[in-house]
């Protein structure tokens, strides 16, 4: 499973950090918000790749976010999460947008299993194993090689690697990377990004020959195949 940028909307504090914490353990970066307006507020704004959405929200019902996100053309999948287990409920739910359904309370394998599924639907999924030349990158083990040499990657490094050979000859601006590999509002500036790639290129490089992530002057980064 790639690492995601998980958007966790739900008001009980204690069982978001829960949902964060376990996403954690699964090495996806994770924001929490606690209030329906806040979180509509951040996905008019920001991109995600899974939304996990209670369906009892202040302010701003989670249905109702639904609605609107998809009315805006969102696409990113959404795992509602609700104390209401009627078919009627989840009719209601699935018919606003949702891709998946939970019923609290769950399990957190159950959770993460169901997470797993949306962020490898077919036509996002490319596999745990990426290879770009004699560079491969092992999702499920956060192994990289080069050839068969390890390289030790710190996991803001690995999570951009990856990022990069998912999507390779695509030319991201700075802030298109900041906004999809970093956490929103937390260290997210252009020199962060700077130093991580300067760090990674002198990892992945070979001596005396070209940068397999070439800067595209005045645009951004791409990772070259």
């Amino acid at each position: 499973m790639t690492v995601a940028k998980v958007l966790v909307i739900e008001d009980d504090v204690a069982l978001a950090k829960m949902v964060s914490d376990w996403l954690s353990l699964e090495h996806h970066n994770t924001e929490l918000v606690h209030d329906g307006a806040d979180a509509a507020a951040r996905l008019r704004v920001y991109d995600y790749d899974l939304i996990v959405l209670d369906w009892e929200l202040p302010g701003v019902m989670g249905v109702d976010i639904l609605k609107e996100f998809r009315s805006r053309g969102g696409l990113t999948p959404v795992l509602m999460l609700t104390g209401r287990g009627t078919i009627d409920d989840k009719e209601k739910g699935f018919d606003c947008g949702a891709d998946d359904y939970l019923t609290k309370p769950f399990h957190a394998k159950e959770l993460t299993a169901r997470l797993r599924a949306l962020l490898r639907r077919p036509e996002a999924y490319l596999g745990e194993t990426l290879k770009v030349g004699d560079i491969s990158l092992d999702r499920a083990n956060f192994r990289v090689l080069r050839g068969d040499e390890e390289i030790r990657l710190l996991p803001k490094e690995f999570a951009l690697l990856e990022f990069l050979m998912r999507n390779q000859n695509r030319v991201f601006a700075p802030e298109a990377l900041l906004n999809r590999v970093w956490v929103t509002e937390s260290e997210a500036t252009v020199d962060a990004l700077t130093t991580c790639i300067k760090r990674l290129r002198k990892k992945i490089d070979v001596e005396g020959k070209p940068s397999v992530i070439r800067t595209v002057h005045g645009v951004g980064y791409k990772l070259e195949a």
